[in-house]
């Protein structure tokens, strides 16, 4: 059961038509960096020994089927299917193996990126990745008691009918329970606070030989096993 803190639409019937994010009152958007080993490797980054974190902008929230606008200058707009922790009840120093205690439920991110923004312009990636419409989540939030294990769920990402990525979240470096941990070492967790954890390989900046990246009218699909699905379309907002 959802704290009631966290206004939410959850259901898995009543949530999907909702064109916007299943619930309010995120405070943050906390995000982990190359948690795949294979999208690690398709990006030519070393496996990481501690979690990679930056932040995605809470104005980058959009709903699981609305647009996503390409930003002005835009280059390289790539695609990450991402399994979303919802934060339920304040976490400070947690150990692993208490951690999912504080989960309230899980949902989809797709972790929308302008790979030139974000490793080619100087700084930090948050500007790559916090764009207006960057971060679609829902269609609804699964209770963690609806989750029986959070990882061995398939996702996958479809771009106009081609399927991009097809992984698990068995395939994680860092499960879910240690971000968690990890991450209340460093910050307190609020309830509400949005944690994604990681895309698997399949990105369009690892194609070979040739990057593909997302272009106006294109269209994504993603969905994880048991958090339903999403679509997008892409629009471009003009130079």
């Amino acid at each position: 059961m959802l704290p009631a803190s966290i206004h939410a639409w959850v259901g898995k019937h009543e949530a999907r038509s909702l064109r916007r994010v299943p619930y309010s009152g995120i405070g943050k958007i906390v995000a982990i960096g190359l948690n795949y080993r294979d999208h690690a490797a398709e990006v030519g980054a070393k496996i990481p020994t501690e979690p990679v974190i930056f932040m995605k902008a809470t104005s980058s929230l959009t709903g699981p089927n609305d647009a996503v606008t390409i930003p002005k200058t835009s280059e390289k707009c790539d695609w990450e299917v991402e399994l979303a922790i919802v934060i339920g009840t304040e976490v400070r120093y947690v150990d692993q193996a208490k951690a999912l205690d504080h989960v309230a439920g899980y949902t989809i991110c797709n972790d929308v990126s302008e790979r030139h923004f974000q490793t080619e312009r100087g700084g930090q990636w948050t500007k790559g990745k916090s764009c207006d419409s960057f971060a679609p989540v829902g269609p609804f939030i699964a209770t963690r008691d609806e989750i029986a294990d959070v990882q061995k769920l398939k996702m996958f990402t479809d771009v106009n009918g081609e399927r991009m990525q097809d992984s698990s979240t068995a395939n994680m470096i860092f499960p879910v329970d240690f971000i968690i941990h990890y991450l209340s070492q460093f910050m307190s967790l609020q309830p509400g606070d949005l944690i994604i954890t990681g895309t698997p390989a399949g990105v369009g900046l690892g194609k070979k030989p040739n990057p593909r990246f997302l272009k106006a009218g294109d269209t994504m699909k993603l969905g994880v096993e048991g958090l339903g699905e999403q679509t997008q379309k892409l629009v471009a907002l003009g130079k």
